[in-house]
This record gives C-alpha cells, structure tokens and sequence, in this order.
C-alpha cells in the first residue's frame, strides 16, 4: 500500500511504502497509465505510526516534534520516526498517547 504524508514543517509531500518494489510500481503507473515522470529523494524516516490522545496533548507534540509530524491524505496526524529506538524512545516519553502502525478507519456516522 503506498501512502501520502504532508509534512507539517511544509516540506515537499512524502509517499511512504513497505518496500521499495513499490515505489518502482508507483513510478511505473504513474508513468504507463498518466505520462508522468517522477523521482523520488529518500527521507529520514523509516516508521510511521498515527497517533491518537487527547487532543491538548496531541496539540503540544504535535508542535515539539513538527519536523518529525505529518498528516495523511485523511488530515490525520502521523509521526515520521527515524528509527525503532526512537520511535520507542517517543512512546516511552509519550504515555499519553497512542501511536498505531495500522490506521483505525471509523465507520461514517
């Protein structure tokens, strides 16, 4: 599955994968199927989790660590994270909050 990430600190959009297989596949389509060309730049991060909590505290990370935050094509915010220790490190010092590798999809009301 591939996923967009919209940086908060207002970098270029992020498209995030499993493995890199995919972004060939994605270049490919893209290319086949719209006549579009595209290069990609690796990032930093490696793991993406989204995150759920109060929503204060939510707020407050979310402006402690804008360069590692993110929202989904949903406006769902995620946390981009360098490694497995930091990202263990973040939840540690994060009781608070929740942050899941697979996204909850709610039923529309």
């Amino acid at each position: 599955m591939v996923q967009l990430f919209r940086p908060h600190d207002g970098s270029q959009p992020i498209v995030g994968v499993v493995g890199t297989l995919q972004l060939d596949v994605l270049q490919a389509r893209l290319a086949g199927e719209y006549g579009v060309g595209i290069g990609f730049e690796p990032t930093p991060y490696n793991l993406a989790r989204w995150l759920t909590g109060e929503r204060l505290q939510l707020a407050k990370f979310a402006a402690d660590q804008r360069t590692a935050m993110a929202d989904d094509v949903d406006g769902d915010p995620v946390y981009l994270a360098t490694s497995a220790f930091i990202l263990r490190r973040t939840t540690e010092q994060n009781a608070g909050l929740v942050f899941k590798d697979i996204k909850d999809h709610k039923a529309a009301a």
